[in-house]
């Protein structure tokens, strides 16, 4: 349910935006633009900042819990508010709950799943979140109506795009209820213990010694972190995986739909059914890489993702300098979500939870999700001007360089964990 929110959440607003860009009066404003989309993007780094000291302190349960009501609310209130800020602290508050939900549901997943399946159970993470993906793009196509028609016209800018918002009311509330019926994840429950028991015996020895000796137990400590090579190596890995699966591009297809297949020669109407088709493909090879992950392996993957993409967007990248109109375009963009959907998409979450030990996974993979939601930022805040600056085409040659780069950094500094338990 986390998954599966934080999926409809991240992508609901982009078949929202060319109706509240009316709406609000900002559609001659690309800066506005962005901060409508962008919003949500910086609660998701506070979520994911806070996310990991929180749940090392107090649980990855109640963490999962208050995500749950910040969709809640979130749903209800981006929907409801007439004035642009307001919108804009709805889509905040919704946004702290992905950050929560992206760092702890991966992390709780991997830490009550065997070795032996672990990568499956959290690819199962990236397959809910691309079914609400999914989710949001057929609510989006259904509930816009003709756009030809005025009366039509004038209730998306009115109330349409608002019905895209209340939707996500319902998983919200499921998600709320089902988090009072999860257990606690064990690997908290043995680290609380492991502190438990230093406390009592900081209690009995009264003197410096016991208590540097709880001081090396804290397990939320950022400085800790840092402060060890071997830390610092995996961690800047953690932090280059997280922010490269941002920054491959792919995700400005969801965000940005409208410019791209415009570009591409399709009206709002053409938009939305291509729309569905991307998300067809991203459900689709999520469940590739279900019976990928455990038997390529997630450095394998990573790589194909790395240069598949690369390939991918410097063709792309080509034909939008073509002025290429039509069926090639979309077939193009579809390969694009399908190479990440089963790669980039949840091999990341998958490494992100395997690579850091123990007693710093919580702070690790919270510092990790906030890099990534950096990235995710950046990248959205960005394509708009990039896009009127470069065009499409060399917005996605840069794409391409990017992800062609990434491949020679992974394929030296990518690990394989396929099959080791989380303390190996």
């Amino acid at each position: 349910m986390g998954g599966l929110l934080f999926g409809y959440d991240w992508v609901v607003i982009g078949g929202a935006k060319p109706f509240y860009e009316l709406y609000f009066g900002i559609s001659d404003s690309p800066l506005l633009q962005g901060v409508a989309m962008s919003t949500a993007l910086v609660g998701c780094l506070v979520g994911a900042m806070v996310a990991g000291a929180a749940a090392d302190r107090w649980g990855r349960k109640p963490l999962l819990t208050t995500a749950a009501v910040l969709f809640t609310v979130s749903a209800v209130g981006t929907g409801l508010f007439n004035d642009f800020t307001l919108f804009n602290i709805a889509r905040f508050v919704g946004g702290v709950g992905i950050g929560v939900a992206s760092a702890l549901s991966p992390m709780y997943i991997a830490e009550v799943s065997p070795a032996a399946i672990r990568g499956r159970m959290v690819s199962l993470n990236q397959m809910t979140i691309v079914l609400g993906i999914l989710a949001a793009q057929i609510v989006n196509m259904l509930l816009a109506r003709d756009t030809s028609v005025a009366e039509s016209q004038a209730w998306n800018v009115e109330w349409g795009w608002r019905w895209m918002f209340w939707a996500e009311t319902v998983p919200a509330a499921l998600f709320l209820l089902m988090s009072f019926f999860i257990p606690e994840s064990p690997v908290y429950l043995k680290m609380r213990n492991e502190r438990l028991e230093m406390r009592n015996v900081n209690e009995e020895m009264k003197n410096e010694e016991g208590a540097q000796g709880h001081s090396s137990i804290s397990h939320s400590n950022f400085s800790f972190l840092i402060s060890h090579s071997s830390f610092r190596r995996v961690l800047l890995l953690g932090l280059f995986i997280a922010v490269f699966q941002q920054w491959c591009g792919t995700n400005v297809i969801f965000n940005y739909a409208q410019e791209i297949f415009t570009g591409a020669g399709y009206d709002v109407d053409g938009m939305f059914i291509d729309i569905v088709i991307t998300g067809i493909a991203n459900v689709a090879f999520t469940f590739v890489a279900l019976y990928t992950i455990e038997r390529w392996g997630r450095r394998t993957l990573m790589l194909i993702g790395a240069g598949g993409l690369g390939l991918i967007y410097l063709t792309l990248g080509t034909c939008y300098f073509m002025e290429v109109k039509g069926v090639m375009m979309v077939a193009l963009v579809v390969t694009a979500i399908s190479i990440y959907a089963m790669t980039l998409g949840p091999v990341t979450w998958t490494l992100l939870a395997e690579i850091f030990p123990n007693r710093i996974r919580g702070v690790a993979m919270a510092t990790c999700t906030f890099a990534l939601w950096v990235g995710c930022c950046t990248l959205t805040f960005s394509f708009p001007s990039m896009n009127a600056a470069l065009g499409s085409s060399g917005t996605f040659w840069i794409y391409s360089a990017i992800c062609l780069g990434a491949f020679v950094f992974l394929w030296y500094r990518c690990p394989e964990t396929k099959g080791k338990e989380l303390e190996d």
